[in-house]
This record gives C-alpha cells, structure tokens and sequence, in this order.
C-alpha cells in the first residue's frame, strides 16, 4: 500500500510539471532563508559556550545611579584586584585589551628581522584567566609563562605568522610599541575559536599596565573588564547585593557607581555594553530574525495552499473514482500528504543545492564562517527533519482536507462547478496574508535604509572629510620627530594641517574619567570624556568655540576646552561663565584653566547621546596623527605621507585610515541589518509573485472559454487584461492597508532605541505599496495578456 501511494505521488507530480516546479522552487527557497537564518542564530548563540564552567562565569559591569544609566563592561583598574582579595572563594581576572600593537621580530643580534601590525587580538590578562576560561596551551603554562613583565604568548597562528613554525616560537624575541624593552616568548596557545568574544592572539601579563589609574576607582575604559567565576549555587542576585557591599567599601562618598553582573552567555547579546569582539547581536535582532523566516516560511507554505487549493477542481474527479472504488477519505489524505511531503523534501534539497552553492556570498554576508560540513551537524539535520514534519502538516493539511471531502456523485458529473465561493474566499486570503508580510517587509527595508542614510549622511558637528589618521610609535625622540613631520607635511601644497591628539572628534576608543571642578572638594557625580590634543585640533576637524580662545601651543602649560553639553551639566547657563574655571583630572595629576568652550560634536555615533567632553593640550598621550589634506589629489597627498613616514620611522608599518571611513564602519550592524532587510524583502516579494503567478496561470487556463467568447464579442487585449487584473489589485491595496501600520509600528519601536533618528514619512509608505503593486501587476498581466492573445478558435472549437 504504502509502495502503491509513493508511485501514485509521483505519478501526479510528474502530470502537473508546472505546478510542482513552482512548488519545489517556492518551498525550497522558502527553507534555504529558514536553515539560513537557523545556521546564524545557533552560530551567535554558541559564543564562548565551549568553556567548562561557563554557568559559574560572569562578567562585572558598572552602573551609574542615576535613572536611565546604560551598564558599561568598563571597569575601574583597582576592581579585580581588589574583588581577588575581597572574596578568596571566587576566581577573578582582569583582563584589557591592547588596540594597534606593533610587533618587531627580532634576530640573534638584537637587530629588526621582521615588521608586523595587529590591530586587534592583543591582551593582558594573568593566570587564573587561565582557570576561568577554557583556551588550550601548546607550549607554556600560565603560571610560568606569564610570570615576568617582559615574557609574551602567543596564538599559533601567530606564532606561525612570525616564525614559520609554532614550535620554534619559545625563546624568541619581539619588540613591541608598548614598551622600550624586548619581550621573550614563553607559550603557545591553541588557536582560539571563532565564536569567542576574547579572541587572544597575543597575550602580556596583567602586570604590564603600571597605569597611575590602577588607584582610581573613578576612571573607566573601554579596553578594561573584569570577568569572574564563582561556586556552583550562587545566583546573580547573591553576587549583586555582595558587589553593592563591596562598591561602597571601596569608592569615595561621592562616587555613586556600583558594580552588578551578567552571565557570561548574555555578554555577546549586550550590545550597549560591547565585548571585545564587536560582534555584538542583540536578542531583539535574533528574535526579529525568527520572525522574519517564519514570515517567508508562511509565505511559501501559502503559495502551496493557494495553489493546490486552485487546481483542486482538476482532481476532482480522480477523487471521486476513488471513492467509488472503495478509497476512504483516510486513504485520501495519506496521499495527499504524502504529496505534499515529497514536494517539500525536493524543496529542503533544492535549499541545502542553493546553500552550497552560494555559501561563499552567504559566509560574507552573515560575516560567519560556514562550510559544507556545517549542513551535516546533527542539530541541522534534525531542524531539516522538523522542518519537513511541520511544513508537510502547515502547507498539506488543508488542501488534503479540501480534495478528501468531495463527493464522489457532484465530482463524476460532466459538468462540474469549478468555483465555489468558499474557496475563492480563501485564495483571496492567502493572497491578501503573503502581499502583508512582502510590503511590510518592503517599507521596513526602505526605513531601515533611511535611517542608515541619515546616519552616514548628517553633520555630527566636525569635518570628517580628507582627513587622514595615522598611528606613530612613541620613543624618546617623539617629539623631535612629530616636529619634522609636520614641517615636512606642511611644505605639501596637498596637506592643509596636522593635529598630533589620542583620539579623532568621534572615535570608538573612549576614555572617561572623573574630575574636579574649580577647586571643588568632591568629583562631579559625571564622568567625563577626556581627549588629548594640540593647538591644531580645532582646525584640523573644523571644530567652532563658542566661546573663549583656543589651547595654547606649548603643552608645558596645561589648559582645558570643554563642549557646550559639560557646560550645562555643571549647571551653567551661558558657556562664558565656565571661563577661568580650574578642573582637574586623574587625581589632580593634570590640571589647569578652561580657556574655551567648544560647540557640541557627536563623540562615537549618531546613535548615542552626546557626552561632557574635556580636551587637555598635553601630546604626551597623543598616539595619532589627524591630517586634512585639499582633497585634489588624494592619492599623492597620502603617498607624500607614506614616504615621510618610512623616513621617519624605516621600522614601523605605515598605515592610515580616512577619517569618515572610519565613522561609516561605526554603524556596521546596521548597514549588515540593512543588507539582511534588502535580501527578505526580495525573497518575500519574489515568493509572493511566484504564487501569484501560479494562481493566475491556473486562473487563465480556466477561462479560456470565457476569453474566447469575450473577443469573438470584440473585446480587446487591453479589457481582459483589466478584468484578470481588477481582483489582485484590490487585494494588493487590501494586503497595504494592513501592512502598513503594522511597518510603522514596528520601525517605529526599531528607531526609538537611536537618539538621533529619522521622522517615519508617509511617502515611503506609498512607494512600498505602489512598488508591491506594480510588481503584482507585471506578474498577473503577463499570463492575462498572454491568455487574451490566443486565438478563440482553439478555445471554442468543442462548443
């Protein structure tokens, strides 16, 4: 029997070639989204989750008091230290992240062998990082090899990529930019996964940083957490209330910060706090991507209802010599089914085909790394294996229901309704569900992108236009040599100015730090950005006073500008009353007069609100170059500073960035969101057509006679067109009216997270649905013009 049904199956497949080509293709492009979009999830939520003890670890964070107060993975240096000593039963590390390191291999006779960059990758840790987290030694051990303050380990890769062969790694020598003295390889570490946010490629002791602010608990960086593992049966609640004890013991009277803590499988989805990866997703993204492959999953599984539903008129009477001969509706429904599932294997094959297929593309795209083998992991296969059961049950139930039920008299007859009103109704319904879920999909994407231009697009209170930023090396002579550049560089008809600073106007390295204002016993209950600059810094990146004078030029006499957003937070109506005011910063280690106020400028991205910036003249922290060129000749003016770079340090690879090159790649997950939106909102609109084409192509086949007779009547192409054409367009504006406020609400909810967004118009509103519209037309009018044109004597000849 069952043998019986398999044959009969594809004996109908086989018959109506279109409808099964139409099918298999909707349905397969349908799943290839879903296993897609499962692929990436399962890829995002198995980051760090490879560590043995990874229930015990969290990650500490700081939190302001204030309501409103975003927790930040920053903490202050003294923290894990202190934590350490505080609570003997828990495990403890600090680790901090150093950004720009540049290597120099070094030969038997101390000179320079070979010349590296790394820009990320590079960290200082101590050994019971080693006990918390699960990374592998090859060579070394973390109690050794981390020991002395000169000794360094690393990945193999890397170890690989400086001398060929990782086991000839230990013992060499390497001269990094962040310290005078050579350092000795002491271990090797197993290459660290790709779902890792502490991806380590070079790794220093802990003790390297010999920072002043390893004694403020007031000063934060980005660069710096602090991870730790406790008991099994200790809960976070446990940990807070211990970690608010802890705060209040060590901070000042009028430091109001306190430390809480997440579990370290909620660090990868904490996009406000960050990770060292950048590689942040928020679960509102994850879900919204569930959300978007079950919309198309839905959208296929309704072409297949739609369309078998359609053409149920032409198994009639099959159905009813069934029945006649002893078949029972059971027996019916078996069949059906197992029609349906055999399309849907053809579709889950026609997916994994497309996904190898373009895996290379889709890898890039999702920024995942992705092989064939990844399509034969157990947890893939069983998701194919649930996708077949509920697709097979979504996209079958019904239309098996339908066929089963006809009546074996009504379906024998000659003349048989072809129409009822029932299911008439619901293809229009199922029509109407995929042309909601293809246009909202469509105006969400044309938000999304809005918003995205808006960002890229707007001032943020700079000119980040032809300016070039280049990283030097510090050493004993920098000043000498920063002196040189800038006269060579200024000899250059192509270069207009040059700014030695620690950080670009906007920049994702932030600094903050408490400080004191005109002699005030207590620190601000705010935190600051702190930027270190010269008298060319309001030049270079076009930054207007408001009021006051610039720094001077010598650093030797420390003075201060601020922004107009610290002015108000100090309470100060007009920023001239600021003027002559003293602040200190870093425990009273640099201080001096604010001598300007500068108007607003946005400090990382238009996504995040603006924050109280100082500006101290002082280059001894300066580590950049920032140089604004005409713009004539772009390629010459950086080929002029290359040459003058190589002179001035032969050693050091010369490397630059464009200024707005660099701002552009602050709102990566939102271009990726976009080119996610621009991708489903194709899909969508291509599946919805493909079913819409279906049904029309059935349609027509099914007045044909009424075609014919209505052009022997002297009807024109045009007419019929219009009459195919009246219903799906009705359907298409209903399918509008519904889409789109569900679009503005969603986006709506999307952009309230941006502090600088966009006003939702009502125009791209009706660009989405004109657009939807014009493609469901296009798609309709094709087969009605193409049934208007066949001769009505091929038609009518049997009437």
């Amino acid at each position: 029997m069952v043998l019986y049904f398999f044959k009969t199956a594809f004996r109908n497949l086989r018959a109506n070639k279109i409808y099964s080509i139409l099918t298999i293709a909707g349905l397969g492009i349908g799943i290839a989204v879903c296993l897609v979009i499962f692929v990436f999830i399962r890829y995002q939520e198995s980051f760090d989750a490879f560590h043995a003890k990874k229930q015990n670890i969290y990650r500490v964070l700081t939190k302001g008091n204030k309501p409103g107060d975003q927790a930040m993975a920053s903490v202050p240096y003294p923290l894990p230290l202190a934590l350490a000593h505080d609570f003997p039963d828990w495990k403890v590390t600090g680790i901090f992240s150093l950004n720009d390191v540049r290597p120099k291999i070094l030969g038997e006779d101390g000179k320079v062998v070979k010349v590296f960059k790394e820009k990320d990758g590079s960290f200082c840790v101590d050994p019971t990082f080693f006990r918390i987290f699960d990374f592998p030694w090859l060579a070394g051990d973390p109690d050794h090899s981390l020991a002395g303050k000169e000794s360094v380990v690393l990945s193999k890769s890397i170890a690989e990529k400086y001398f060929g062969d990782w086991r000839k790694a230990s013992g060499q020598l390497i001269q990094f930019n962040i310290s005078r003295m050579p350092f000795k390889v002491t271990g090797v570490l197993a290459d660290p996964p790709s779902n890792t946010d502490l991806k380590l490629n070079i790794v220093f002791p802990y003790d390297l940083l010999g920072f002043d602010q390893m004694k403020d608990w007031w000063s934060l960086n980005d660069a710096h957490e602090c991870y730790l593992m406790v008991p099994s049966g200790v809960t976070i609640g446990a940990i807070d209330k211990q970690l608010n004890s802890f705060s209040k013991k060590y901070r000042s009277t009028d430091n109001k910060n306190t430390q809480i803590v997440e579990p370290l499988s909620a660090v990868h989805f904490d996009e406000k706090a960050g990770d060292f990866s950048g590689k942040t997703i928020t679960e509102a993204r994850v879900q919204s991507l569930w959300l978007i492959a079950s919309f198309i999953l839905l959208i296929a599984c309704v072409n297949f209802i739609n369309i078998s539903t359609a053409q149920a008129v032409n198994r009639a009477k099959e159905v009813g010599v069934r029945k006649v001969l002893g078949g029972d509706r059971k027996q019916l429904r078996i069949q059906f089914l197992l029609e349906v599932a055999i399309l849907v294997l053809g579709g889950i094959l026609l997916a994994l085909l497309l996904i190898w297929a373009l895996m290379i593309p889709i890898s890039k795209v999702l920024d995942i790394p992705m092989s064939p083998m990844i399509l034969r992991t157990p947890e893939v296969l069983l998701f194919l294996g649930a996708l077949l059961v509920v697709v097979t049950l979504l996209a079958g139930f019904y239309p098996a229901l339908v066929l089963s039920r006809f009546n074996p008299i009504t379906a024998l007859k000659v003349k048989l309704v072809e129409r009822s009103s029932q299911g008439l109704n619901l293809r229009r319904a199922l029509v109407v569900v995929q042309f909601v879920i293809a246009q909202a999909l469509i105006i969400g994407t044309m938000l999304v992108v809005r918003q995205l231009n808006y960002f890229t697009n707007s001032s943020m209170g700079f000119d980040k236009s032809a300016i070039v930023t280049v990283p030097f090396p510090k050493d004993n002579l920098y000043r000498t040599k920063l002196s040189y550049i800038r006269n060579q560089l200024m000899a250059n008809k192509d270069i207009k100015m040059i700014s030695y600073n620690n950080s670009s106007p906007a920049d994702d390295d932030l600094w903050w730090t408490d400080f004191n204002f005109d002699h005030r016993e207590k620190s601000e209950p705010f935190n600051v950005l702190d930027r270190f600059i010269d008298a060319n810094y309001l030049q270079t990146y076009s930054l207007p006073l408001v009021a006051g004078r610039n720094v001077t030029r010598t650093d030797s006499v420390r003075e201060f500008l601020v922004n107009e957003t610290l002015v108000r937070k100090l309470g100060f109506a007009r920023p001239e009353e600021v003027l002559n005011k003293e602040i200190s910063i870093q425990g009273g280690r640099v201080k001096g007069p604010i001598v300007g106020v500068v108007k607003d400028f946005n400090q990382s991205s238009l996504k995040d609100s603006l924050a109280a910036v100082i500006m101290a003249n002082d280059t001894r922290y300066a580590n950049i170059a920032g140089i604004k060129i005409t713009g004539q000749d772009m390629p010459a003016a950086v080929e002029s500073i290359r040459k003058i770079w190589g002179e001035v340090y032969p050693d050091y690879v010369f490397e630059y960035q464009f200024l707005d090159e660099k701002i552009a790649s602050f709102y990566k997950d939102e271009i990726k969101l976009s080119q996610f939106y621009k991708i489903f909102a194709s899909i969508a609109i291509f599946l919805s057509c493909l079913g819409l084409y279906g049904l029309a192509s059935f349609m027509a086949a099914q007045r044909m006679k009424e075609v014919g007779i209505r052009k022997v009547l002297g009807a024109s192409v045009g007419h019929i067109v219009y009459l195919f054409s009246r219903e799906f367009v009705i359907l298409v504006a209903i399918a509008f009216l519904i889409a789109s406020p569900l679009a503005w609400y969603f986006v709506h909810q999307w952009i309230q997270q941006y502090v600088f967004r966009i006003h939702i118009s009502a125009w791209v509103f009706v660009a989405g649905g004109a657009s939807a519209l014009l493609i469901a037309l296009g798609t309709v009018s094709f087969q009605a013009a193409k049934a208007a044109m066949v001769n009505p004597a091929k038609t009518l000849k049997a009437e």
